[in-house]
Parts: structure tokens; sequence; C-alpha cells
């Protein structure tokens, strides 16, 4: 009996259409993700004339991106590998590449969704306004720069079997970068640890943000924080890709 192979197209939009619709019934974790940077946003207020709108901005998306990459991706790769989800898929007879393409695209949506609802928040409430160019290189930049938090949490993934603990880490690296990134690059922690934290992939990506948010006014130390932040992306990828494992065992 001959076995049927469906085309590629139709695979992706099928994988799609179910990890939307996954993503859609955990509409509660859904609105942590994308509530948490808009927060952070509103709460800013206040520090855009002291530090300008667009540290502000880049702020609350690099915190966004943290959230959609370690919070939520992470989380649900490692909670579906436990249930034996990716080893259903694979005895498919679709290619694995698929499976894992469907996954990062909803992630990428969501940055998206993530940084325009930013936009319309910073320009709503923070009376933050940018050129046109601006808006676009911010959200391409935003969208580059979110493979390296989609592969930092691919990394915990691969390193860590265990779901749990799995958010657990997640988690405390989530908050690490909070906590040490947002007030260490102001100098809270010193000038060692400031140094520190703006060559973290925090402070590289928060950099690159906020000078693409501002083009016009894009220096080498813009440029510098962005060659690092695909340096990290390259890294977290390659290791994450490498050592992840389809199950369990």
């Amino acid at each position: 009996m001959e076995t049927r192979i469906p085309a590629i197209k139709d695979v992706l939009r099928t994988l799609l259409q179910a990890d939307f619709t996954t993503v859609w019934r955990n509409r509660r974790s859904l609105r942590m993700v994308l509530l948490v940077p808009i927060l952070i946003l509103i709460s800013w207020k206040g520090a855009v004339d002291k530090i300008g709108p667009a540290v502000v901005m880049a702020s609350a998306i690099t915190i966004g991106l943290a959230s959609i990459g370690l919070l939520g991706y992470s989380g649900t790769i490692a909670r579906d590998r436990d249930k034996g989800v990716f080893q259903r898929l694979r005895v498919a007879p679709v290619p694995t590449w698929t499976i894992m393409l469907s996954r990062i695209s909803i992630q990428v949506g969501l940055i998206a969704l993530m940084t325009l609802l930013i936009f319309i928040v910073g320009f709503a409430v923070d009376k933050i306004s940018l050129s046109a160019l601006g808006y676009v290189t911010g959200l391409l930049v935003t969208l580059l720069a979110g493979w390296l938090y989609l592969g930092l949490g691919q990394l915990i993934v691969a390193l860590i079997k265990n779901p749990e603990t799995v958010n657990s880490t997640s988690r405390l690296v989530y908050v690490a970068f909070i906590m040490i990134g947002m007030l260490g690059q102001f100098g809270a922690f010193g000038k060692a640890m400031k140094d520190i934290v703006q060559w973290s992939p925090y402070g590289v990506v928060q950099k690159a943000l906020a000078g693409s948010l501002q083009p016009l006014s894009w220096t080498s130390d813009h440029t510098m924080a962005l060659l690092a932040t695909i340096g990290y992306t390259v890294v977290f990828v390659a290791l994450g890709i490498k050592y992840f494992k389809w199950d369990n065992k």
C-alpha cells in the first residue's frame, strides 16, 4: 500500500493552525507575556524626559522579548516534549524541521504583536512619537533580536529535560534579566556591573533597539551591540539545536 506524503505547505498550514490554537487556549499566559512589557512602559512614563524615549521603549521591548522567549517558548516546548507531542509528530511522514518552524513562526508573530502594542501604548500613554523610519527599523531589529531570546529558551530546554526545572530556570533567568539588567544599566550596582550588563544579552539587545528606534542617531556603539546580538543568537541557536532531544529519555 502506497503511503501518501502530504505537501510541505499543507503540513505547515496544519501545524500552524494547531500551534495557534494551543496559544489561544492558553490566553491567560499569553496576556501575561504581553502585559509585562506594557506595564513597564507605562510605569517608566516619568523617565522619558530623563533617559530618552528610545531607551524607555527599547527597555520595554527587551523585557517583552525575554518574556516570550523564556516564559512562553521554553515552557511550551518543555511541556509538549514531556507529553510526547514531538514523538507523535515525528512518526508522521513529514520533515522534522517543519515542527520547529511552526512553533517558532508563532513566536515571531507574538514578537511582532508585542512590538506593535508597545508602539501604540508608547504613543498613546507616554507620548513617544518616532519617525516612520524609526518604527520600521525598530520592528526589524526587534524581530532579529527576538531570535536571541528564542535561542536562549531553546538552549535551556536542550540542557534541561524536566519541564518543571525548565520553568523554574527560565523564570530565574528572566527575573535576573529584569532586576540586574534594568537596574545595572544605570549603574545601580556599580560601574563594573554596569559594564557587564552592557555586554550581556539584555544590554546588547537594549542598546541595539535604542539605536534602531532613532536610526538617524545610530553610532558605532549601536553597531557593536547589534553585532554582539547576532553573535549571542548564533551561539544560543547552534547549541540549542545541537543538544535538543525530542523526548525526555
